[in-house]
């Protein structure tokens, strides 16, 4: 497969001045299409990422991550893009791991390959660990197959499987959501180890709120399953 012909990289950001501009000229090495979703920063995220080649999507005032992914989805689509690999604009998914998840779909046939960090997160914060294992046994429980690292957003998936019509999770949902709707598909998927790189950047995941986001949005993923005759 010709990757850089078919693949696109899509980038959300917030405010990550202090790393994007190496995080595309990472990435670019692999992909040399990037797309970044400017999602309403105060910072000079969107003219640095520019400066590195990136096309720069700019939202007025922040919408949510998964408001961010949709749109830099739906421009690859548009640009005649069949795949995408997704990562944080925050440095914290390294760019020398993109070869593994390429190599992966290409063995395998997989239609979405997600980083594991679950195979030695020693390098995870506490809370947030705990907190993604609760939340992949809970959707490997309701899929009925081991998923173990459901909320990393450092993943490949075929474009040509996804359906806007069925993304509706604007904010931090929206990898389980995407990871569910391809399962719920028939479509193959496959995890893949990566680094864990936690250094200084602060999580924009809000505690309380996104996870009550989190848990209105597995209820209704459990009547998708139902509806499908899947074990929940």
């Amino acid at each position: 497969m010709n990757w850089p012909s078919i693949c696109t990289a899509v980038i959300p950001c917030l405010n990550e001045a202090a790393a994007i501009a190496g995080v595309v000229r990472g990435l670019r090495a692999h992909l040399p299409a990037v797309i970044v979703v400017d999602d309403g920063s105060t910072d000079d995220t969107a003219r640095l990422a520019e400066a590195e080649g990136a096309l720069v999507i700019r939202h007025s005032r922040p919408q949510g991550k998964g408001a961010a992914m949709c749109d830099g989805w739906r421009m690859a689509r548009e640009r005649g893009y069949s795949w995408a690999l997704c990562l944080d604009g925050d440095g914290q998914h390294a760019v020398a791991d993109v070869p593994a998840f390429l190599e992966c779909a290409e063995r395998t046939g997989a239609a979405m390959v997600v980083g594991n960090r679950m195979a030695n997160p020693a390098g995870m914060p506490w809370l947030r660990r705990q907190v993604n294992r609760w939340m992949s046994r809970r959707l490997s429980r309701l899929s009925g197959q081991h998923l173990p690292d459901t909320q990393n957003g450092f993943r490949l998936m075929d474009l040509r499987c996804w359906d806007p019509e069925s993304t509706k999770a604007a904010h931090f949902e929206i990898e389980s959501e995407v990871l569910v709707a391809y399962l719920l598909a028939g479509r193959r998927v496959e995890f893949v180890p990566v680094a864990v790189i936690y250094d200084a950047e602060r999580s924009k995941i809000h505690p309380w709120r996104d996870t009550l986001r989190w848990f209105r949005w597995r209820r209704e993923a459990a009547r998708r399953f139902d509806a499908a005759g899947r074990k929940t």
